[in-house]
């Protein structure tokens, strides 16, 4: 009788579609994005999970045929701040996700996604390395005003997997390196990576750190609290301006860079300045990660979609080289990364952490 390729199902919920893999150890064996529309989606992400997972149900059946399925795994969600790690899916983390408390995005879906086909196929659901974690050093947390913490939230589970790759790379045991990661998209997150624990970081989401495609990263307090108070725009709106319309998008009206750089080379202007100040404060942000690691790194890794670009990683390295090795991955990598994860509990080279709120 022939044997079966053992595959983990990968499971990674966007706003308007979820992306779903088969995934063996050696790597992907198929890749499905299923899309929704969104005037069927529910305002609470959560409330959107039987019409996903019926699509999804309809395109996973044909997909398995001849595999064995030996686990899943989704992606995090906005859980209450955790160690970084591969965390099995139980009735705590899937109350917590349902309830009022926990904030609104489709991530939360990975997980109770992910516990529905892990009964389905008699298998268990994972989930890795998800936005909160916070490996934060004490002196980290402190803002300069007493009621405010400084949070940790990153592209976690990208950084992690770098991470661990380009430990596998120079040689050395992840607890043994020091690294400083930029992961570069539409939000950015520059992280101080000291034995694998993400020691410090930037808020990847709003008000610290350098600015980005969409991010507005720290602003001069004065003018923002005027605005606040100015009546001329909502929470809301602001919120939205901050995280979804700052930086190339606030100067140039667009987060697309390959527009932005496109417009660089014809000349204009705003578009040049816009690229150099934000290539500026993302050089200035990882010299001081490099700070937090007292200069002592393995190397600085340029990680996420900005880094597809040569252009924008070339502008890095001229500005930073003097730090260490420059290592470069591309993209986010985040099925493999949730896939790594699993397999690594699978085959017991880790154990899975327990979700406790």
């Amino acid at each position: 009788m022939a044997e079966f390729t053992e595959v983990v199902i990968v499971i990674n919920p966007g706003s308007t579609s979820t992306k779903f893999a088969l995934w063996k150890r050696t790597g992907g064996i198929k890749e499905i994005t299923v899309r929704h529309q969104a005037e069927l989606l529910a305002p609470r992400a959560v409330e959107q999970f039987e019409y996903r997972r019926q699509l999804i149900d309809a395109e996973i059946e044909p997909a398995i045929e001849g595999l064995k399925v030996v686990g899943v795994v989704g992606r995090g969600g906005l859980l209450k701040p955790l160690k970084g790690g591969t965390y099995l899916v139980n009735d705590s983390m899937l109350n917590y996700l349902k309830s009022p408390e926990c904030g609104n995005h489709a991530s939360n879906l990975g997980a109770l996604l992910a516990d529905y086909f892990a009964h389905k196929y008699n298998v268990s659901a994972y989930i890795v390395d998800p936005v909160v974690v916070d490996e934060f050093i004490d002196v980290a947390r402190i803002s300069g005003i007493k009621w405010i913490e400084r949070k940790s939230r990153s592209h976690a589970l990208n950084i992690k997997a770098v991470v661990r790759r380009a430990a596998k790379e120079i040689g050395k045991p992840v607890d043994q390196t020091r690294f400083v990661v930029a992961h570069l998209g539409g939000g950015s997150s520059i992280v101080a990576v000291d034995g694998g624990r993400l020691i410090d970081a930037n808020d990847a989401l709003l008000g610290m750190g350098p600015y980005s495609p969409e991010r507005a990263g720290a602003l001069p307090i004065g003018p923002l609290v005027e605005k606040c108070f100015s009546g001329t725009i909502t929470k809301q709106e602001l919120l939205a301006e901050l995280s979804r319309k700052g930086g190339l998008t606030s100067y140039c009206g667009t987060s697309d860079l390959r527009e932005v750089l496109n417009r660089v080379h014809h000349g204009d202007p705003v578009a040049e300045m816009a690229l150099r100040g934000m290539i500026y404060q993302d050089v200035k942000e990882i010299g001081a990660m490099g700070a937090v690691l007292s200069g002592k790194l393995d190397g600085i890794i340029l990680t996420g979609g900005q880094v597809h670009n040569d252009e924008i990683v070339d502008m890095i390295r001229s500005h930073i080289a003097f730090l260490g090795r420059v290592i470069v991955y591309p993209g986010e990598g985040e099925l493999e990364a949730l896939a790594e994860g699993a397999f690594l509990v699978i085959d017991g080279n880790e154990q899975a952490q327990e979700y406790r709120f």
